[in-house]
C-alpha cells in the first residue's frame, strides 16, 4: 500500500482537519507575523471608523418604507422591534427634499433599489450635514444612470452583484466595532459591495474566493450587503445584530418617540412636528470627548517608532482607536517617505567613501548635499505637514481634547492622500508585468487594434505581458489539438500577433494558460451556451472531468462556477502537456504561465469536496484499499486522500517543467497561485506551491493578493515574510487596478517594492484606465526605465548588481544630508561591508560563475547579519524604511538563488 499520508507533505502542515467554531470550516484567522514597528499595518482606510465613542449619543432613526421593500416590511418591523429600537417610518412617496430628514440621525435604506435624482439630492445634503445611512441590498440598481453615479459616490460603494452560491459571513479581525461577533457572522446568500473611495472600507467579507467585501463603511454610510429584512435570506437575528452594530459604529441610540405617538413605527413626519429640535448627529469629526482639564490615565509617546504605550480610556476615542490611529498614519506616512526618497536617491550620482581612513571626523562633510527634488515640493511640505500632525494629534491625546485630535489626525491623512507622489520615477531592475485578458484580446478584433492596447502597456513601463491563451479549454489561437478555436477571435490569430507586438516594443509575451479549469459558467453566458455546459473538451471526454463526492461538476466558490479536469486522468495529462507543447513549439513566445493549477476550492466540513472521477478513485483504492468516495473528515485515511489529491498537481507541475525545459531551455515558467495559509490551502484547493519554488520547477510564483487597500494587501503578503521560505524562484505579488483609487494603486506598489519581491503583476489589462497609464509612464516609462532595462527573470545577477545599487543610493543620499544616524563604529564598518558587497555583485554580473557568486553571497549575508546592529539607532528613528532595507536585503538573496539554478544550471536546495 502506498503512503499518501500528509507525512509526506511539507512537516509544519497539520493533517487532522480541525473545525472552526464561527467559519463554516474556515480557516482560523492568520496571525500576523512578528514584525517591526510600523510595519505591521492596518488599514490605509479610515482607521476610525472602526471605533466608537464609549457613550452612545441620542439621535432619531428613521427607516424608509417604499415599493421596493413593502412586501417585507412585517419582517423589517419584526427585526426593528426584536433590537428594541425605536425608530419613525419615513415615506418614500413623501421624501422629497432634505427638509424631510431633518429631525432624523440615522437613516435605514432597506433594499431601495428606486431612488430619484431629488431623494438622492437630499440624501447628500442632509448626509453632509451630519446625517448617517445604513443602506442594504442592491441599493440604487433601479436608478438612473446620473443618479447610480451620484449614490456610488455619496455611499462610498456600490451594489455589485449577488453571490450564486451561500457563502459564509465574517467580520474581520482587528476591528473593534462589531462585538458578539458570533451574531454577526452566518452562512446565507448575499451580495458583493465594491468600495468607490479611499474614505470607504470593507468591514466584513464574504468567505468565498477571492473574500469579496460583504460590509462596507465609512464615517457616514454603513453599507450591508444583503437584502436586509428577508426571511428567506438571512435571519432575522442577524439583521437585527448587523443593524445594531451599525448603530454602534456611528455612536448613536435611537431615542424615545414621544409617547402620544406609540413607541415605534409612527410617521416620522409626525414625529417632526411634536419634536422638531431632535438633534441631527453632528458630524464625528466634532464628537464630544473629555473637557480639557480631565487628564487621561497615561501619556501617548511623542516617538515615531513607539508602538506599545499605555493608553486612556476616554469618552471620545478608546484606547484602542487611539492606537490604530496612531499606528496607521504613521505607516502611511512611511511608506509616502519611502516613497519620496526611493525616487530622489535614484536620481543622484552620490559615492561613499571607499575605506575606512576616508571616515574621519568631518569627511562626512565633505560630500556635496543633494538637494530635494523640486518636483517633490508639494510632497515635501505634505509630509511634513502630516509630522506635524501627528504631534499635535499625540498631544491632543495627551491633553485629552479627542475631538481636536481626531481633527488633527483627519487632516493630516488627507494631506498625504492628497499629495501621495506620483510623479517620482523609479529605475530598479524589477519584473513590472500585467495580465492582457480574453475579454479585451477579444474586443480588439484585429492586430491593428491590439497594437493600440500594446502600445499603452508600453507606455505604461511594462515589461512582462501574460497573454490570456487558453481560457475555459478553448484556445486564443487556432489549434491543431484542441477541438474549437474560441469563437469570438475565429478568423485571426491573436497569439501570433500578441507574440510580435510584444517584442517589437521589448516587452516578453508569457501565454497564461488555464490548466485544470476546463469550463466557465461564465464564458457560457457570453458565448450564449447553456449555463452548465462542459466546455468543447469535457463535452467530448465526460470521463476527464472532476466531480463532487455527489457527483456534481461545477464547484461551489465563485461567482461564475467551473467544472474541471481531473489531474489524477493519465489521458487529461497528455492532452494539457501537448497543448501547452503546442504553444511553445509553434510561437515564439517567452514564457508559459499556469493558472487554475489547483482543484475547486472546497469546504470539507460541509462536505464540498472534489477529485471523485472514475480513474481517481480507483487509483487511490489500489494504493490504500479504500474508495474515496467513502472517506470523509475525520477518517484515519483523509489526510492520505488530501495528500494523494496534492501529489496530482505536484506531479504535473514537475512534469510539465521537465519537459519544457528539456525541449525549450529558455522559456520562463510562472504560475498564478494563492497566498492562503499552506495548511488551508492543501486542504481547500491542494495547492502546494512552495514544493515548486523549492524544486525549481517554476521560475516565478505570481501571488494573487489582489486587494481594494494596503492593509488587505499586507495581510496577503505574509508567505513572502515567512523568513522560512527558501526560494530559488521570484516571488511576485499581483496588484489590483479595478474599482482601487489610484493613489491607492501608487501605495500599494511602493508597499510591494518595499516586501521581499523582485516586481509585480498588475490584474488587469481592462483595468488600466487613461489616468493610472499616464501615472506610470511618468513613474516607470521610457525615461525612467533607461537604467533599469535588465530583467530579473533573463539577468538575474546584473538585476541583482543594479537593485542593489539603487539600495546603495538610498544610504548614501541619506548620508549625504547627514540623515543616516550610525554610531562612528558602525558607519566604518558598514561603508566597508556595503562597499564589498557592491563589488561583489558586480564582478558577479559581468563574469558569472561559481567562485564568484559564492564571494557575493557570503558578502550580502555578512552585510545581513550585521546590519541590524548597525541601524539600531537608525531604526529608532526610520524603523519602517530599516525593515525595508532588510526586506530588499531577503529578496536580493532570492534572485542569487534563483541565479545560481537558471544562469549557472546548479540547484541550490
Amino acid at each position: 500500500m502506498r503512503d499518501f499520508t500528509a507525512a509526506n507533505l511539507p512537516d509544519d502542515i497539520d493533517v487532522s482537519l480541525v473545525p472552526t467554531s464561527s467559519t463554516q470550516g474556515q480557516p482560523s484567522p492568520r496571525k500576523r507575523p512578528i514584525k517591526q514597528p510600523i510595519l505591521s499595518g492596518l488599514a490605509i482606510g479610515l482607521a476610525l471608523i472602526s471605533a466608537l465613542p464609549a457613550e452612545a449619543i441620542p439621535g432619531q432613526l428613521g427607516v424608509v418604507k417604499s415599493r421596493d421593500n413593502v412586501q417585507n416590511w412585517a419582517e423589517i418591523t419584526n427585526r426593528l422591534q426584536s433590537a428594541n429600537l425605536t425608530y419613525c417610518v419615513l415615506e418614500a412617496e413623501d421624501w422629497n427634499d432634505n427638509t424631510d430628514l431633518n429631525s432624523l440621525s440615522v437613516l435605514l435604506m432597506p433594499n431601495l433599489a428606486n431612488i430619484d435624482g431629488l431623494q438622492a439630492a437630499s440624501l447628500q445634503q442632509w448626509i453632509n450635514q451630519g446625517g448617517r445611512a445604513i443602506v442594504t441590498g442592491p441599493t440604487g440598481t433601479l436608478a438612473q444612470p446620473e443618479v447610480k453615479e451620484q449614490l456610488k459616490s455619496l455611499l462610498g460603494a456600490y451594489w455589485g452583484f449577488s453571490n450564486s452560491l451561500p457563502a459564509t459571513l465574517r467580520p474581520l479581525e482587528g476591528k473593534p466595532t462589531w462585538n458578539n461577533r458570533d451574531q454577526l457572522s452566518t452562512t446565507f446568500i448575499g451580495g458583493v459591495v465594491v468600495p468607490t473611495g479611499i474614505e470607504s472600507q470593507a468591514e466584513a467579507v464574504w468567505l468565498a474566493e477571492g473574500t469579496p467585501p460583504a460590509v462596507v463603511v465609512s464615517d457616514n454610510v454603513s453599507f450591508l450587503g444583503w437584502r436586509w429584512g428577508v426571511d428567506k435570506v438571512a435571519p432575522a437575528q442577524l439583521d437585527s445584530a448587523w443593524l445594531q452594530a451599525s448603530l454602534d459604529h456611528f455612536g448613536v441610540r435611537p431615542t424615545a418617540i414621544p409617547s402620544a405617538f406609540g413607541n415605534t413605527g409612527r410617521n416620522c413626519d409626525a414625529v417632526d412636528k411634536i419634536d422638531d429640535t431632535a438633534p441631527i448627529l453632528p458630524n464625528l469629526k466634532n464628537l464630544p470627548g473629555k473637557q480639557a482639564n480631565q487628564k487621561p490615565d497615561s501619556k501617548i509617546s511623542s516617538s515615531a517608532g513607539v508602538k506599545q504605550v499605555s493608553y486612556p480610556q476616554p469618552n471620545g476615542l478608546s484606547s484602542t482607536q487611539i492606537s490604530q490611529m496612531n499606528q496607521e498614519l504613521l505607516e502611511l506616512l512611511a511608506r509616502f517617505e519611502s516613497t519620496l526618497l526611493a525616487a530622489d536617491a535614484s536620481n543622484r550620482a552620490i559615492s561613499l567613501p571607499q575605506t575606512t581612513t576616508e571616515v574621519a571626523a568631518g569627511d562626512r562633510n565633505q560630500v556635496p548635499v543633494p538637494q530635494l527634488s523640486s518636483n517633490h515640493r508639494r510632497a515635501y511640505a505634505a509630509a511634513r505637514e502630516a509630522r506635524q500632525g501627528l504631534q499635535q494629534f499625540r498631544q491632543y491625546v495627551n491633553q485629552g481634547q479627542y475631538t481636536e485630535a481626531r481633527q488633527r489626525w483627519l487632516k493630516a491623512r488627507r494631506t498625504l492622500w492628497d499629495n501621495y507622489p506620483t510623479e517620482h520615477t523609479f529605475n530598479q531592475p524589477e519584473v513590472r508585468s500585467i495580465w492582457l485578458d480574453r475579454g479585451t484580446i477579444v474586443r480588439a478584433k484585429s492586430e491593428k487594434d491590439l497594437a493600440i492596447i500594446f502600445d499603452r502597456i508600453a507606455r505604461s513601463g511594462i515589461n512582462t505581458v501574460f497573454f490570456e491563451t487558453i481560457n475555459a479549454s478553448y484556445p486564443i489561437y487556432p489549434s491543431r489539438i484542441a477541438p474549437e478555436q474560441n469563437p469570438l477571435t475565429r478568423g485571426w490569430d491573436p497569439l501570433k500577433a500578441a507574440v510580435k507586438l510584444a517584442h517589437e516594443r521589448g516587452m516578453e509575451l508569457h501565454a497564461w494558460v488555464w490548466v485544470f479549469a476546463a469550463a466557465n459558467q461564465g464564458h457560457n453566458d457570453v458565448l450564449n451556451q447553456p449555463k452548465n455546459y462542459l466546455g468543447p473538451v469535457l463535452s467530448r471526454n465526460p470521463d476527464w472531468l472532476m466531480t463532487d463526492r455527489k457527483g456534481n461538476a461545477f464547484d461551489w466558490g465563485s461567482r461564475y462556477r467551473k467544472a474541471f479536469y481531473d489531474p489524477a486522468n493519465p489521458e487529461v495529462r497528455r492532452y494539457l502537456l501537448a497543448m501547452i507543447e503546442e504553444i511553445a513549439s509553434n510561437y515564439d513566445i517567452d514564457g508559459i504561465q499556469f493558472d487554475y493549477i489547483r482543484y475547486p476550492f472546497q469546504n470539507p466540513r460541509i462536505d464540498q469536496t472534489s477529485g471523485y472521477s472514475p480513474s481517481a478513485r480507483a487509483l487511490f483504492k489500489d494504493f490504500t484499499g479504500k474508495d474515496p468516495i467513502d472517506i470523509k473528515p475525520g477518517d484515519p485515511l483523509w489526510s492520505q486522500w488530501t495528500g494523494f489529491r496534492t501529489k496530482q498537481v505536484d506531479s504535473f507541475v514537475a512534469t510539465a517543467s521537465s519537459r519544457l525545459k528539456q525541449r525549450h531551455p529558455d522559456l520562463i515558467i510562472t504560475a498564478a497561485v494563492f497566498p492562503l495559509e499552506k495548511r488551508d490551502r492543501f486542504f481547500r484547493l491542494q495547492q502546494n506551491w512552495e514544493e515548486w519554488i523549492d524544486r525549481g520547477w517554476v521560475d516565478a510564483i505570481v501571488l494573487m493578493t489582489y486587494a481594494l487597500d494596503t492593509d488587505n494587501l499586507e495581510e496577503r503578503v505574509q508567505p513572502l515574510t515567512n523568513p522560512s521560505l527558501r526560494s530559488s524562484s521570484l516571488l511576485l505579488p499581483g496588484i489590483r487596478l479595478l474599482k482601487v483609487p489610484d493613489p491607492v494603486t501608487m501605495d500599494q506598489l511602493q508597499f510591494v517594492r518595499n516586501l521581499p519581491a523582485n516586481g509585480f503583476a498588475l490584474f488587469a489589462a481592462e483595468n488600466l484606465t487613461p489616468n493610472l497609464e499616464a501615472i506610470f509612464n511618468r513613474a516607470q516609462g521610457k525615461q525612467a526605465i533607461a537604467k533599469s532595462k535588465v530583467s530579473p527573470l533573463r539577468q538575474p545577477f546584473p538585476a541583482a548588481a543594479g537593485r542593489y545599487q539603487a539600495m546603495q543610493q538610498e544610504w548614501n543620499f541619506l548620508y549625504a544630508r547627514q540623515q543616516l544616524k550610525l554610531s562612528s563604529g558602525a558607519m566604518n564598518s558598514w561603508i566597508n561591508q556595503s562597499n564589498v558587497v557592491s563589488a561583489a555583485f558586480n564582478r558577479l554580473a559581468t563574469q558569472p560563475s561559481t567562485k564568484n557568486l559564492n564571494q557575493a553571497r557570503e558578502a550580502l549575508n555578512k552585510l545581513r547579519r550585521q546590519f541590524p546592529q548597525w541601524m539600531q539607532q537608525q531604526q529608532r528613528i526610520q524603523p519602517y524604511q530599516v525593515q525595508v532595507w532588510q526586506n530588499r536585503l531577503t529578496a536580493l538573496n532570492h534572485l542569487l538563488n534563483y541565479g545560481e539554478r537558471v544562469t549557472l544550471k546548479e540547484k541550490r536546495f
